[in-house]
């Protein structure tokens, strides 16, 4: 399992289109966490959080609206790195020869999954550099930093667990990113739907931004971990059992 996991990290670095959206990544974000710093420090922004002594402080205003600018532009970003993990071995024929060998498929799914998360854990670890700049110049509430982070982490993981399912099931690299980013989009919006009342229904408990807004904001609860412990879970066993089935 380790094996292919640091197979499949060394293969993402070997190749321009993950070099590519780090950099597109890195530029994206220092542009809007500049913006949201800029839009902090405007003398009326200071004056109206002076008089209001309660209200949102450097670490909710510029690092928790950098994490939510986090989650929307990550939900492009994964179709485009999960679309390869199995659909690229279906297409390069060389599927049947990783399914042949004397591993586990639940080794091989794993491995691929934690070579991806590899390359997002650095990538998370690289753009937490902005944020924690701020120390330079003030202060930061790190409860609420690490909930965010977390709520990233975990978003960044059912995000690809889902796109790694969905790879299994088409030879077709674009026709996976296309199918992982409406799925993933799915998600995201399903509470529009209960977007009235208490927000209280079926489909706001799976919309996956009820659960992240809840750890961006600091507030931690066991609830938010378990759900997306249980999408993550949910969509490498159904990759395992769909591998299995082209391996019989």
């Amino acid at each position: 399992m380790w094996t292919i996991a640091a197979k499949e990290l060394r293969s993402l670095f070997l190749s321009p289109l993950a070099w590519s959206i780090l950099g597109v990544l890195q530029f994206i974000f220092a542009w809007v966490f500049a913006v949201l710093v800029h839009w902090f420090l405007q003398p009326d922004i200071q004056a109206n959080l002076a008089n209001h002594p309660d209200g949102p402080g450097l670490t909710e205003i510029v690092v928790g609206n950098l994490l939510d600018w986090m989650a929307i532009v990550l939900l492009l970003v994964v179709p485009l790195l999960t679309m390869r993990l199995f659909s690229e071995e279906k297409r390069s024929k060389t599927l049947p020869l990783l399914l042949s060998a004397p591993i586990s498929m639940t080794s091989i799914v794993l491995g691929k999954y934690l070579g991806l998360m590899g390359f997002f854990f650095i990538m998370l670890l690289i753009l937490m550099l902005m944020p924690l700049s701020l120390l330079l110049g003030g202060t930061l509430d790190f409860g609420q930093v690490a909930a965010g982070l977390l709520g990233v982490t975990l978003l960044l993981a059912a995000f690809s667990a889902i796109g790694l399912f969905i790879s299994t099931l088409t030879a077709y690299p674009t026709v996976a990113a296309i199918s992982t980013f409406g799925t993933l989009l799915l998600l995201r919006i399903l509470d529009w739907a209960e977007n009235t009342g208490e927000q209280t229904g079926v489909l706001t408990y799976l919309s996956m931004t009820q659960h992240y807004q809840s750890l961006l904001h600091g507030l931690f609860d066991s609830q938010d971990v378990v759900y997306y412990l249980l999408v993550i879970a949910l969509f490498l066993i159904l990759s395992i059992h769909r591998l299995t089935m082209e391996r019989i």
